[in-house]
């Protein structure tokens, strides 16, 4: 997987469609590119699940997730949000999400304290 470099959350996502202050800041200090850059099988499934989701939105969000690397949810990621769920009580989804960039080493953008807390007190015991 040579040359991500970070796994985008679901909130941050988000923040890059609705171009955020916080989001661009990030975008513009670490100066990605769409070929550093993945998501979650879960991202995926939390963007594109959201109720009510219109059909131009539907599309936005997939044109967006086509510029970016798909990982989805392997063995080794459920085994490491198993860990997760039971070292920090984090969420299903948060676990999946934080598994996914400590899997593949990546780092995790989110806008999201708790799950940014959660790699943090992980990554250093791996």
């Amino acid at each position: 997987m040579s040359g991500i470099k970070y796994l985008l959350d679901t909130n941050f996502i988000l923040g890059m469609l609705k171009r955020t202050p916080e989001v661009l800041e990030v975008l513009s200090a670490r100066r990605l590119t769409s070929d550093e850059c993945a998501y979650s099988a879960i991202t995926r499934m939390e963007l594109l699940g959201f109720p009510g989701i219109t059909p131009t939105e539907e599309q936005l969000i997939r044109s967006t997730l086509d510029r970016f690397q798909y990982l989805g949810v392997s063995f080794e990621v459920e085994e490491a949000a198993i860990g997760v769920r039971r070292t920090r009580r984090a969420k299903l989804p948060d676990a999946l999400i934080a598994a996914t960039a400590l899997c593949h080493d990546l780092e995790l953008l989110t806008l999201d304290g708790g799950l940014q807390a959660t790699i943090t007190a992980i990554r250093p015991s791996i």
